[in-house]
């Protein structure tokens, strides 16, 4: 029996996404989910909706002073966040 190289397993689920066109929206996803994380809970308390739609992120913040200031630092958050995520996912952000 001839030994095969072994991958490890995250290669592989990576691997099969990319194949069946799923990666993109498991990258959105991914993103969504760590906004809490990246933003820290007291933006995420006034966050009452997120969207991804091509390639902008879509937040919808129930203050105007957390709203102003996250405006302010646009692309310092989108580098934060797709380096988080480890792809890149989105090119903007847009608060409502």
């Amino acid at each position: 029996m001839r030994k095969q190289k072994a991958e490890p397993l995250g290669d592989l689920v990576i691997q099969l996404l990319r194949e069946e066109g799923l990666e993109t929206p498991y990258n959105e996803y991914r993103l969504i989910e760590a906004w809490p994380e990246v933003m820290g809970h007291g933006i995420a308390n006034h966050t009452t909706d997120l969207s991804i739609r091509n390639r902008v992120l879509y937040v919808h913040l129930s203050s105007s002073v957390i709203r102003a200031e996250l405006s302010m630092n646009r692309k310092v958050l989108v580098h934060r966040l797709n380096e988080y995520v480890g792809a890149q996912v989105i090119e903007n952000i847009a608060f409502y």
